[in-house]
């Protein structure tokens, strides 16, 4: 099995950040609305082969999980390849790239035995890359990043998706809000980097695809926050496509959060 090393993944995000999905930016972009009600373009194709075929150069025996493959597909590598695999999203954000809000992010991971071992957020409008491993720290453009350091709620930003949280939570955390201010901003990837950057505190969202969530747990861990699902059990190793998530920029504030949301559940 060949060498990855992490610049690898920085070069070939970056490369088709600004060779691909700069220049398609700044043009009329057709979008169609898939099966799950999400929008893919020609852009996301686009950067998906490109993305893929220069991975098959990196070490052709990895195969590719990623966003615009069918779910049986996606399915079978997660639950029936035992080896290591790619986990990509070649543009989230795309609803915001498709109405030329400058909110997007290409993701990739690579997972080996279950976890992710390599993790890359390029967002190629502010040309910030967000880049982690295993016990070798969080960065930012090649700077160590850390979560933020916050101890008390009614102090906190976060992002929260009340779209796919079940609509009396979300109405409770609306009416009710235990954070200074919410935002949403419509792509995963960036909210992940953002947390692990310390520009949030915590992350409420009923329902990430594996690819939204790979790459930015391992980065937000790796930075300091505390990652799971609303149930406070890690995401890895998995066999599930999607999960909730809950993250959060140190255990304290993890738990507080965890525990309204139990609390909330209980209520309906």
């Amino acid at each position: 099995m060949a060498v990855i090393h992490m610049q690898d993944l920085i070069d070939i995000l970056e490369q088709t950040g600004r060779d691909i999905i700069m220049p398609a930016f700044a043009q009329a972009v057709q979008s169609e609305t898939k099966s799950d009600g999400s929008l893919v373009t020609t852009t996301d194709l686009a950067c998906q082969a490109y993305i893929q075929q220069r991975l098959q150069q990196l070490d052709a025996s990895i195969p590719m999980l990623g966003e615009e493959m069918s779910e049986h597909d996606q399915l079978s590598l997660l639950t029936g390849h035992t080896g290591a695999i790619w986990c990509l999203d070649p543009l989230d954000g795309t609803t915001n790239f498709t109405t030329s809000l400058p909110c997007f992010a290409l993701s990739l991971a690579l997972i080996r035995q279950g976890k992710p071992v390599m993790a890359c957020i390029h967002d190629p409008v502010r040309q910030e890359t967000f880049a982690a491993e295993p016990e070798l720290g969080a960065c930012l453009n090649g700077q160590a990043i850390h979560a933020a350091g916050a101890t008390a709620l009614s102090d906190t930003v976060g992002f929260i998706d009340s779209k796919r949280l079940p609509a009396a939570i979300a109405t409770a955390f609306a009416c009710k809000p235990f954070y200074r201010s919410q935002r949403n901003i419509g792509s995963c990837a960036l909210e992940w980097a953002w947390l692990a950057a310390g520009r949030a505190q915590f992350i409420i969202h009923g329902n990430e695809k594996i690819w939204d969530f790979a790459a930015g747990s391992l980065i937000a861990a790796e930075a300091g926050c505390i990652v799971s699902d609303f149930a406070g059990r890690p995401f890895f190793p998995t066999t599930r496509l999607s999960s909730p998530v809950l993250a959060a920029c140190n255990s304290e504030l993890h738990t507080q959060v965890k525990h309204l949301l139990i609390q909330a559940k209980q209520e309906i």
